[in-house]
C-alpha cells in the first residue's frame, strides 16, 4: 500500500510540522480550487462510486452463497441446524422472486442480475435445477467482477481527476509566490534567509502535492469506507457488527502507537545524521590540522562512536516500521477469526443471534466487510501526518504571500517622464533598525551629467545612499528627488527603468552570454548587443569563447573570470542605456590590468550621464566632479579628490592607509608626505616622509 518498509519509512521519518490556523488555511486554499469545481465534483462522484463498490461486492458474495449454494439439503452439506440455515440463507436472498429490492443499491442490483429477462431464484430453494444454479452462480460471480473492476477503473480516474486540479492549483500557487517575492522590498530578504524561501516554493509545494495526490484521496475515502462498511454491517445485524469490529480499537491503538514511536526514532536518527555530517565537514575541512597535531586516530575513534549512534538509531526506528505491518496482519487475522468463530457458532446453533437470522452467507459477508473495514484504518493513521505537513506548508506559503512589500507605489504615483539627471538628497535620514541610525541629515545635490564618488570605511552607510535612488528603501526623513521630483511620488517601474547597476559581483544567468547583456532591455537586437560589448569592451573575450555571444554559461557565470563577468554586466548597463548609473565596488575584486581595462569601459559608459560610484580603491575615483566621505552616516568631507588630499582630513588618512597596503594608483608623480604615528605607518615608529603617487 506504501511501497513497502521504504514507503513507511520515508512516511515516518518526515517531521510533523505545527499548523497554527487550520481552518483560515483550509479556507483559503480552498479558494485556490475554485475555478476546478468541475473537477472536484467529478472527483467526489468516483470517490463514492468506488466505495460503493467496495461495500457492495461483499455483499453479492454473501448472496452467492444464500441464494443458490445454500440450502444444506440441495448442496449435499449436513451439520447440527441445517434445516434452520436454509430457513436463514432463504430469507437473507433478496434476488428471490418474492422479496422486494430495498434501497437503491438491491434496486441497482436486481436489474443487473435480470437483464435479458433473467430468472430470479425461486422462493423455494427446493425448486432450483442443478442448471439454473450454474446459470444464477455464473451471473452472480460476473456481477461480482464487474464491481471489482469498475472500481479499479473509478479509482484510478479519482486520483488522475485529482492529480490534474492540484497540479493546476500548486502551478498556480508556485507562479503566485515566485510572482509576490519579486514585490517585496530588500529589507525582507535581510531578514529571512533565501534557502527558507526557496523550500517554500518547492518543498512545502511537493508536500502539498503528495497530499492532494495521494493522501487526501486515499483519507477521505478510507474515511467514507469505513463509515459505510460500518453502517452496513448494523443494518444486517447490530449484536453481529459489534462482535465482528471488536478488533478494531486494538487495530488503531496499534497503529497509533507503532506509528509515533517511530517518528520519534526516525527524528533521532536525523540528528545523529546531522552529527555525522557535522563530525565529516569539520574532519574534512581540517584534515591539514589533524595531520598535523596526528589526531587522525582520536577522529577516527570518535568518529565510530557517532557512526554507532545512528546505527542504534535506525535500527530502533527501523524496528518498529517492521513490526507494525505483521502486528496490523496479525489483528487482522484475529478479527476474521473472530467472525468465523461467532459466525461458525451461530449456525451450529440454530442460525440466530438476539432476533437476527444469521445464514452461511451473511458470515462471509461479514468476513469480508472486517476485510474492507480494518484495512483503511492503517492507511488514515499514517497518511494522516502527511495531510499535517501539507496544511503547514499551506501556510508557509500563506505566510509569505501576506507578506507586504515595505515599498510600494503610492495611489497616486504616475510614470516619471524621461529624466535629465538631477538628483537631490534633503536632509535624508535612513535606520534599518529602529534606534540605529545608518545615515543622518544627508544632503547633497548631483548635476546631470555628474559623476559623485561616495567614499568612507564599511558601514559608513555609502551602499544605503545609492539603494535610496532607485527607491530600494524609503527614507525615514528627508527626500530624494531626481528632477525636482520625489521618487516615492513615482512609479517604481518607470523610475527604476531610468537607471543602471553594476554591482561589486554582478549576477549572471545560466543562459547565454547574448541573452545575459540583453538582460536589461529584452528588446534590443544583436547588432545593439554586440555595439554595448564593444563599448564595454567586451568583445575581445567573448568572441573568444568556444560559441562567441552564443556560448551558454554556468551557474552565476562560472567559467569566467570575475573581470569578464563585470565587463558583461557593464555591458548590460550601456545597453539599457540609463540616465543615472550606479557603480557598486565594481573594480575591487579585480587585478590592477583588468581594472585598467573596466575603467576604460566605464570612462565610455559614465559620458553624458548622472553617475554615482562607490569604490574602496580610491585610484579609481580620481576623475569624479564630488567625492562625498562618509562616516558613521554623516558627510564628513566633500570635494574633489586633489582638494581633498591637500586638506589631509579623513579622506587623506583613507588614502595613505591604501598606500601603504600597495594600492595607491601608479603612473602619477610622488609627493612627500609627513605621516604621524596613528597614520599609516608601516613601523608606527614616529614621523615619516615617503611619497605617493598623485594626479
Amino acid at each position: 500500500m506504501f511501497g513497502g518498509q521504504d514507503g513507511l519509512r520515508r512516511i515516518f521519518s518526515q517531521d510533523t510540522l505545527k499548523v497554527t490556523r487550520v481552518s483560515d488555511t483550509l479556507k483559503r486554499f480552498g479558494g485556490y480550487f475554485k475555478p476546478y469545481w468541475p473537477m472536484l465534483l467529478l472527483v467526489a462522484v468516483f470517490v463514492i462510486a468506488s466505495t460503493w463498490t467496495q461495500v457492495t461486492a461483499p455483499d453479492v458474495i454473501g448472496q452467492v452463497v444464500d441464494c443458490y449454494l445454500t440450502p444444506s439439503s440441495a448442496s449435499g452439506l449436513s451439520f447440527p441446524g441445517a434445516g434452520d440455515s436454509e430457513t436463514a440463507a432463504e430469507s437473507n436472498c433478496w434476488f428471490r422472486a418474492g422479496h422486494e429490492p430495498e434501497g437503491l443499491t438491491q434496486t441497482v442490483l436486481r436489474g443487473l442480475f435480470t437483464l435479458g429477462d433473467f430468472p430470479t431464484p425461486p422462493d423455494n430453494s427446493a425448486d432450483l435445477t442443478p442448471e439454473s444454479r450454474i446459470a444464477g452462480l455464473g451471473r452472480m460471480i460476473a456481477i461480482v467482477i464487474g464491481l471489482y473492476v469498475v472500481g479499479a477503473v473509478l479509482t484510478g480516474l479519482t486520483f488522475l481527476s485529482m492529480t490534474l486540479a492540484g497540479q493546476s492549483v500548486l502551478t498556480n500557487l508556485r507562479v503566485n509566490v515566485f510572482a509576490h517575492l519579486h514585490r517585496l522590498s530588500l529589507s525582507y530578504y535581510s531578514e529571512n534567509e533565501a534557502g527558507d524561501l526557496m523550500s517554500r516554493i518547492t518543498n512545502d509545494s511537493e508536500t502539498i502535492q503528495q497530499a492532494i495526490s495521494f493522501a487526501l484521496i486515499n483519507v477521505l475515502s478510507g474515511i467514507l469506507l469505513i463509515v459505510w462498511t460500518a453502517y452496513n454491517m448494523l443494518v444486517r445485524s447490530v449484536p453481529f457488527a459489534l462482535l465482528s469490529l471488536a478488533i478494531a480499537p486494538v487495530m488503531l491503538f496499534a497503529t497509533n502507537w507503532f506509528s509515533s514511536q517511530a517518528r520519534k526514532a526516525f527524528r533521532k536518527t536525523r540528528e545523529e545524521m546531522g552529527s555525522i555530517n557535522a563530525e565529516l565537514q569539520e574532519g574534512i575541512s581540517a584534515v591539514r590540522e589533524v595531520q598535523a597535531f596526528n589526531r587522525a586516530d582520536e577522529n577516527i575513534e570518535q568518529f565510530k562512536l557517532t557512526n554507532a549512534a545512528n546505527r542504534d538509531a535506525n535500527i530502533r526506528a527501523v524496528a518498529f516500521t517492521s513490526a507494525l505491518a505483521p502486528v496490523l496482519e496479525g489483528l487482522g487475522y484475529i478479527a476474521l477469526a473472530v467472525v468465523v468463530g461467532v459466525g461458525g457458532m451461530i449456525l451450529l446453533n440454530g442460525g440466530e443471534l438476539w432476533g437476527t437470522s444469521v445464514s452461511l452467507g451473511l458470515v462471509i459477508t461479514y468476513l469480508a466487510y472486517v476485510q474492507r473495514f480494518n484495512q483503511p484504518i492503517q492507511q488514515i493513521s499514517i497518511l494522516w501526518t502527511n495531510l499535517q505537513n501539507a496544511v503547514a506548508g499551506a501556510e508557509r506559503i500563506f505566510n509569505v504571500l501576506d507578506e507586504e512589500p515595505g515599498i510600494q507605489n503610492r495611489p497616486n504615483a504616475k510614470d516619471i517622464p524621461q529624466i535629465r539627471g538631477e538628483v537631490v538628497f534633503d536632509q535624508v535620514a535612513y535606520e534599518y533598525k529602529s534606534g540605529e541610525p545608518v545615515l543622518n541629515g544627508i544632503s547633497f545635490t548631483a548635476e546631470p551629467g555628474k559623476t559623485i564618488a561616495i567614499v568612507g570605511p564599511t558601514g559608513a552607510g555609502k551602499t544605503t545612499i545609492i539603494n535610496l535612488i532607485p527607491r530600494f528603501y524609503d527614507v525615514k526623513s528627508g527626500s530624494v528627488k531626481i528632477d525636482g521630483q520625489d521618487v516615492r511620488e513615482v512609479t517604481m517601474e518607470s523610475l527604476r527603468r531610468q537607471i543602471g547597476i553594476v554591482l561589486q559581483d554582478s549576477f549572471l544567468f545560466s543562459t547565454t552570454v547574448m541573452e545575459n547583456i540583453r538582460f536589461g532591455r529584452p528588446a534590443a537586437t544583436d547588432e545593439e548587443v554586440i555595439a554595448a560589448a564593444k563599448l564595454a569592451r567586451a568583445d575581445t573575450f567573448i568572441e573568444r569563447l568556444q560559441d562567441g555571444y552564443q556560448t551558454v554559461l554556468g551557474e552565476r557565470g562560472s567559467g569566467l573570470s570575475q573581470g569578464q563577468r563585470q565587463l558583461i554586466s557593464i555591458a548590460r548597463a550601456a545597453l539599457a542605456d540609463p540616465r543615472i548609473l550606479i557603480l557598486d565596488e565594481a573594480t575591487s575584486s579585480v587585478d590592477t590590468r583588468t581594472e585598467q581595462l573596466i575603467q576604460q569601459a566605464l570612462e565610455k559608459l559614465l559620458a553624458g550621464r548622472t553617475s554615482f560610484v562607490i569604490a574602496h580603491r580610491l585610484s579609481t575615483i580620481r576623475n569624479a566632479d564630488e567625492v562625498l566621505v562618509l562616516n558613521k552616516g554623516l558627510i564628513v568631507e566633500r570635494g574633489k579628490h586633489d582638494e581633498l588630499l591637500a586638506k589631509k582630513g579623513f579622506y587623506y588618512d583613507i588614502y595613505m592607509s591604501q598606500f601603504w597596503r600597495g594600492e595607491a594608483p601608479e603612473g602619477s608623480e610622488t609627493l612627500p608626505v609627513e605621516v604621524s604615528p596613528t597614520g599609516a605607518s608601516p613601523n608606527g615608529q614616529g614621523k615619516l616622509t615617503t611619497a605617493f603617487s598623485q594626479n
